[in-house]
C-alpha cells in the first residue's frame, strides 16, 4: 500500500510538473513571431516534456494544384550534427505524417518497423539507413486550428527512458518506451495550440508579405511618374538600414547609445523606400525637366527666331526691289560710281549683321538652357534678350524671347524657377499627408515622420519644416546622407552627369561643416564605406583626395 501510494505520488508529481512544463510552453509560443523559430521552439518542447530523441514538424501545404507536407524542422539529440535542409513529401496515407494530416488521427506507434499490414501508412526506413539510425517509439500528432483544419504535422520519435542516453541502431531496443496515452493526451493539445499559434504567425507573414508588395508596387508607381530616377528609392533604402546596421556596431562616443533594432530597421528601410511617394502628386512635366526651357517653349522660340530671320530677308528684298523700281537704269551706272549700288551692298551687309546677331542670340540661349551655373556676363546678355523684337506673320512687333522665358533661363544654378522649386519641394508634404493615411502597426509608428524630416537641416534651412537639428529624428538625418550621395552619384539624371564617390563625399562634407548634415552620422558613412552596399569605392585617381 505504501508502494502504491509513493507511485500515486510520483506520478501527480511528474503530471504536475508536465502541466507547468505546458504553461510555460504556452507562453513561449504565445511571445514568438518568426515562424522558424516558432516551429523549432514547438519541437524542442515536446520532446522536452515527453523525453524524446528526435522529431520533426511538417506543415500542409496547398498553394498549388499538388498537395505535399513541407519537411521544415528536425531535431536529433543523437545526432546533433546531422545536417538538414526542408523538402517536400506528397500529402498520401502512405506515410505516417501524410496519413495523420489526411485523417486529423493520431498515432501511436511502439515499434516503426513493425507496423500492421492492415494499414495503408509505412516508414520509409532510407533515412535511418542514410544516417545509421533506428527508429522504434513514434508519436505523430495533427496540429489543427480553430476550424480543426489540420496545417501541421508533429512527428516525435523514440521516447527515452533515460533523457541524457545517446541511442545507437544496437541500443535503441533497450534504452526506448512506448509513448503512454497520458502524453499522447497531453501532446495533442499542445499541437492545438501550437497551429493556432503557427496560424497567428503566418498570418503575420502574409500580411508582411502583402504589406511588402504594396510598398514595392509604391515604389514602381513613383519610379513610373519619373523614370530618370529609377532604383533611387531602392538605393537610399539600402543605404541608410546599412548606415543603422553600422551604427549599432559603434561603442565609443555619442553614436554608441544608439541602437536599432530588427523592427526599427525594418521602419527605416519603408520610410526610405516611400520617401518620394509625394511625387505621385507634382506635374510630371515638372518632374522630368531637364532644362531650364520645356522642349515645347524652346521649340517655340525656335521658330521666332526663324519667322525673325526669314521677316529679315523678306523686308531686305522688299527694300532691294523697291529700289530697283525706283532707279531702273541701275544696271547701266558704274557700281563703284552709284550711291544706289552701294546702298545695294549695305542692305546685305545689314541682313548679315543683324542675322548674326540672331545666330548669337539662339547660341545664347541653348547654352543658357542648359542646367548650369552662369557667369555674370551671360546673364548680362540674356537681360537683354528681353529687348528684342521681331515681325510676325501677322506684321505686328512681338517680343522675340519673353519675359517669361528669359525669367526661366535666368535661373543661376539648376533648371528650375523659385515656383517649380516650390512645387518640387511639396513631394515632401504629399509623402507625408499619404503616409499619415496608414494605420501603421506600433513598431512601424514613426515611418511617416521619418519621410518628412528627410530634407531638413540642421540649421533650419531645410524645408518643408525649417527644422534644427535637435527637432530632426536621426533617422532623418541618416536618410539625408544618403539621399544626397545618391542623387550626387546616379547617373541617370538628365539635369547632370553622375559624380565618383570621392567627389560626392567631399561634397557631403562640405554640406556636414556648414551645420547642414550631421557630421558623426557623415563620418560613419565615410570611415565605415557605406557606400560600398551599392558596390561603390574609392577612385583617388579620378578626383580630388
Amino acid at each position: 500500500m505504501i508502494f502504491e501510494n509513493l507511485r500515486v505520488s510520483q506520478e501527480l508529481a511528474e503530471q504536475a510538473e508536465l502541466i507547468e512544463k505546458l504553461l510555460d510552453i504556452g507562453a513561449a509560443l504565445s511571445g514568438t513571431r518568426d515562424l522558424a523559430k516558432l516551429l523549432n521552439l514547438i519541437l524542442s518542447k515536446s520532446r522536452e516534456i515527453t523525453c524524446s530523441d528526435a522529431g520533426s514538424v511538417y506543415l500542409v501545404d496547398h498553394s498549388d494544384n499538388h498537395s505535399k507536407l513541407l519537411f521544415k524542422v528536425a531535431q536529433n539529440a543523437s545526432l546533433p550534427n546531422l545536417s538538414f535542409r526542408e523538402f517536400a513529401i506528397p500529402l498520401t496515407d502512405k506515410s505516417l505524417a501524410g496519413y495523420v494530416a489526411l485523417t486529423g488521427k493520431n498515432l501511436n506507434i511502439e515499434d516503426a518497423y513493425n507496423l500492421p499490414q492492415t494499414e495503408p501508412y509505412r516508414l520509409d526506413r532510407s533515412f535511418d539507413d542514410n544516417i545509421s539510425y533506428r527508429t522504434r517509439s513514434v508519436l505523430v500528432l495533427p496540429m489543427q486550428n480553430r476550424e480543426r483544419e489540420t496545417i501541421g504535422v508533429l512527428q516525435l520519435i523514440n521516447r527515452k527512458k533515460h533523457p541524457d542516453r545517446v541511442l545507437t541502431p544496437d541500443n535503441a531496443m533497450a534504452e526506448t518506451q512506448p509513448y503512454s496515452s497520458w502524453e499522447e493526451r497531453i501532446l495533442r493539445s499542445l499541437a492545438s495550440q501550437a497551429a493556432i499559434s503557427i496560424e497567428r504567425s503566418q498570418l503575420q507573414e502574409s500580411i508582411e508579405f502583402l504589406f511588402e508588395g504594396f510598398v514595392k508596387a509604391s515604389v514602381q508607381v513613383i519610379e513610373a511618374r519619373d523614370p530618370c530616377t529609377f532604383g533611387h528609392s531602392e538605393r537610399v533604402a539600402t543605404l541608410t538600414v546599412r548606415l543603422g546596421e553600422e551604427i549599432n556596431t559603434i561603442t565609443q562616443g555619442s553614436l554608441a547609445s544608439v541602437e536599432f533594432s530588427d523592427r526599427q530597421l525594418q521602419e527605416l528601410r519603408y520610410a526610405a523606400l516611400l520617401h518620394d511617394f509625394g511625387k505621385v502628386g507634382v506635374p510630371e512635366a515638372i518632374l522630368t525637366k531637364s532644362k531650364k526651357l520645356y522642349p515645347r517653349e524652346l521649340e517655340i522660340v525656335r521658330q521666332r527666331f526663324a519667322i525673325a530671320r526669314r521677316s529679315l530677308e523678306m523686308e531686305c528684298v522688299e527694300t532691294k526691289y523697291q529700289l530697283l523700281l525706283d532707279n531702273g537704269n541701275l544696271h547701266l551706272q558704274n557700281p563703284a560710281e552709284c550711291p544706289h549700288c552701294q546702298r545695294l551692298e549695305e542692305l546685305d551687309t545689314n541682313l548679315d549683321r543683324a542675322i548674326a546677331r540672331l545666330n548669337e542670340s539662339w547660341n545664347l540661349i541653348q547654352q543658357a538652357n542648359e542646367p548650369q551655373v552662369l557667369a555674370m556676363p551671360p546673364l548680362d546678355k540674356l537681360r537683354q534678350l528681353s529687348e528684342m523684337t521681331y515681325r510676325d506673320v501677322d506684321g505686328k512687333i512681338k517680343p522675340l524671347v519673353t519675359p517669361q522665358e528669359v525669367e526661366q533661363l535666368l535661373v543661376s544654378q539648376g533648371n528650375l524657377t523659385a515656383e517649380e522649386r516650390r512645387i518640387i519641394e511639396s513631394h515632401v508634404t504629399h509623402t507625408y499627408e499619404f503616409l499619415k493615411q496608414i494605420p501603421w502597426t506600433k513598431a512601424l509608428q514613426n515611418v511617416p515622420d521619418i519621410s518628412y524630416g528627410h530634407h531638413e537641416k540642421l540649421d533650419g534651412t531645410g524645408y518643408p519644416q525649417g527644422l534644427k537639428k535637435e527637432e530632426i529624428s536621426i533617422q532623418a538625418q541618416m536618410m539625408a546622407i544618403a539621399d544626397i550621395y545618391d542623387a550626387l552619384t546616379a547617373g541617370d539624371r538628365p539635369y547632370k552627369h553622375g559624380f565618383p564617390t570621392v567627389t560626392a563625399l567631399k561634397i557631403l562634407r562640405q554640406e556636414a561643416a556648414g551645420n547642414k548634415l550631421n557630421a558623426e552620422l557623415l563620418s560613419v558613412f565615410e570611415q565605415r564605406q557605406v557606400y560600398q552596399a551599392l558596390n561603390h569605392s574609392l577612385d583617388v585617381v579620378m578626383e580630388l583626395a
